[in-house]
């Protein structure tokens, strides 16, 4: 598994304990297909601090979440979904990529350096955050 640099101080993450389960299951089946991007969401998910579902602060990218963001010199807005859910035309990212990947759990104006599938590392930071619309009951 590649970690990176200890010089480097990753941002704390908050996570939503219901997406952490599903996340996690997520993540661990895909081991054997996408390593890489397997391998970071776990380590992601590890190092997050779990909170119940109606706790996680609104600023905080979680599943469903609509998320702005500066990387490379460009600013994105894209929702987190789930892989079923991915549309790149329709701006929703999947949290098995990368970038989806290094999102998850960052709060607005935090940054943190995620791989590419090419490889090269870039530096994201989070700009803003809309939190996902609540389903309704029953």
């Amino acid at each position: 598994m590649t970690k990176q640099s200890r010089r480097e101080r990753l941002p704390a993450l908050i996570l939503n304990r219901a997406d952490h389960g599903r996340l996690t299951s997520l993540a661990t089946a895909a081991l054997d297909t996408i390593p890489d991007v397997a391998e970071e969401l776990l380590s992601e998910l590890d190092r997050a601090r779990l909170v119940a579902p109606d706790r996680a602060p609104p600023n905080s990218v979680q599943m469903g979440t609509t998320v702005t963001y500066r990387s490379a010199g460009t600013t994105r807005t894209v929702r987190l979904v789930y892989p079923e859910d991915a549309d790149i035309a329709d701006g929703k990212v999947s949290v098995m990529t990368p970038v989806g990947a290094a999102l998850i759990g960052l709060s607005e104006n935090q940054s943190i350096s995620w791989t590419a599938r090419d490889g090269r590392r870039h530096q994201l930071e989070v700009v803003a955050v809309v939190p996902a619309m609540t389903p309704p009951m029953g």
